[in-house]
């Protein structure tokens, strides 16, 4: 079982963590307009790709290949996300998967509860630093532990680019009826609040509502609404089956839009060897 000190939140250290979902009330300010919503809504879909298919199915799971450069070019994409660097991300997840609901996982609901398996676990100091023996495969690359290292670095820099450009919006195309602040806070700060809650409900929700089409050890769960609002994430009964599957909608009809983007991205030479389950898995659904 978890120590109190396994199990101790640090509110100081999370004040920029909290301080994203506090800057979401200063929306009431900052005012509404379509170019500050289109702005949160992009930035949403093009980061959690950062998080789907670059931290989660790519450095966590190796479940297709691609060149280095790209391969730095998801690293950033996922760091903006503000949820810490690829190789912390791709650790913990590596930790979950090996020990899925049993007293060793770090964010079991089955065990723990969902606040904990939603947020506290990321807010508990335990687990901020990056278990390299678990990422030796990727720690080799400089630039990635750069990443990891200096975190903060690439979330600041978008930031301070909303602030930019919704000033510039306000100066040079005014129609817009945008601003720095409106830019701020809907395309940072509200845009990162709903990417955090779409990814962290995976190891909230995901182990408790939902369908199980494979007998796995664990309490993973199909779930059609959390495919959605993680692009393809949901179906995580067939993910925790065949973890190294780039494909985790097994048939037509599971709706992947992570896929759809590799899928396109292999098209065109980015990605390669994109693995998928086996034809004789799906003989032993329940």
């Amino acid at each position: 079982m978890f120590s109190k000190q396994e199990r101790r939140i640090d509110i100081l250290g999370n004040i920029p963590f909290l301080f994203v979902h506090f800057g979401c009330l200063l929306v009431f300010w900052a005012g509404f307009s379509w170019a500050a919503i289109i702005t949160c809504l992009f930035l949403w879909f093009i980061r959690m790709l950062g998080i789907t298919a670059g931290y989660h199915r790519y450095f966590s799971h190796r479940s297709y290949k691609t060149s280095r450069i790209f391969q730095f070019f998801l690293a950033v994409l996922g760091n903006a996300s503000a949820q810490l660097g690829p190789l912390w991300w791709a650790a913990c997840h590596r930790t979950h998967h090996q020990h899925s609901d049993t007293d060793k996982d770090i964010h079991s609901p089955v065990l723990d509860g969902f606040l904990w398996s939603h947020v506290g676990w990321v807010m508990c100091p335990h687990y901020s630093q990056t278990n390299e023996q678990k990422i030796r495969d990727f720690s080799m690359y400089p630039e990635l532990r750069y990443l990891d290292r200096f975190h903060q670095v690439i979330p600041i820099l978008l930031a301070v680019f909303l602030i930019i450009l919704g000033e510039s919006f306000h100066q040079f195309v005014p129609q817009f009826g945008t601003n720095g602040l409106q830019m701020l806070i809907w395309g940072f700060c509200i845009s990162t609040t709903l990417l955090y809650h779409s990814t962290f409900s995976i190891n909230s929700l995901a182990h408790v509502f939902g369908s199980r089409r494979f007998d796995t050890k664990d309490a993973s769960r199909n779930n059609f609404f959390l495919a959605l609002i993680t692009l393809g994430e949901g179906w995580h009964n067939n993910h925790h089956y065949y973890p190294a599957s780039a494909r985790q909608g097994f048939y037509w009809w599971e709706i992947d839009i992570t896929l759809y983007v590799l899928k396109l991205l292999a098209w065109v030479g980015i990605v390669w060897d994109l693995k998928s389950p086996p034809t004789g898995i799906y003989s032993r659904t329940r």
